[in-house]
């Protein structure tokens, strides 16, 4: 009897860590990820960092243009924040996490966003998610200076092509084959 009772725990163990190991090597539900996100507000995150890009990019954009044009005015600057923000206002954010979903779905399972979860639930997470905008904020400012260089280098390339292609276009083309 002693050895029959082994054998049924021993059935139960491996049935117990079958069940086990199949939920946490499971891919991660859509209820899963959707209960994560609202766990990281992450709606309301990736505004609040949207906002804080654009803040910046105004800013980068505002001092590349003057010093490409230091007549540009006021108004056309102006008329350039008013379609940055409205091509951000507009950004379908829900849209956006229901893309996410699958990304999280196929990398993730479903004791990873739980860990995950749990992380951003606790107070440490959720300070992370509280500070998250402003270190964006602040490490972009930062980053400012090699952003700012390389969207030079970008636009100076830029006008380099734009002047071979029209040097192309403008030069007399030469016949392929002369006719006698």
């Amino acid at each position: 009897m002693n050895r029959f009772l082994r054998i049924i725990l021993c059935l139960f163990a491996l049935v117990g860590y079958s069940v086990y190991a199949q939920t946490s090597d499971a891919p991660a539900t859509r209820e899963d990820v959707l209960k994560l996100f609202d766990t990281m507000k992450i709606h309301d995150q990736m505004r609040l960092v949207m906002d804080s890009v654009l803040t910046q990019q105004r800013a980068m954009v505002h001092e590349a243009l003057k010093k490409r044009d230091p007549n540009v005015s006021d108004d056309e600057l102006k008329r350039l924040d008013h379609f940055m923000s409205d091509l951000m206002k507009d950004m379908p954010i829900n849209e956006l996490l229901d893309d996410m979903i699958p990304v999280y779905q196929k990398h993730l399972s479903r004791a990873d966003v739980a860990a995950m979860d749990t992380f951003y639930a606790s107070p440490t997470g959720q300070k992370l998610l509280h500070e998250m905008p402003a270190m964006t904020a602040e490490s972009i400012q930062a980053a400012n200076p090699h952003m700012q260089a390389m969207m030079e280098k970008i636009m100076n390339r830029a006008e380099q092509e734009a002047e071979q292609d029209h040097d192309k276009r403008g030069a007399p083309q030469k016949p392929d084959t002369v006719k006698n």
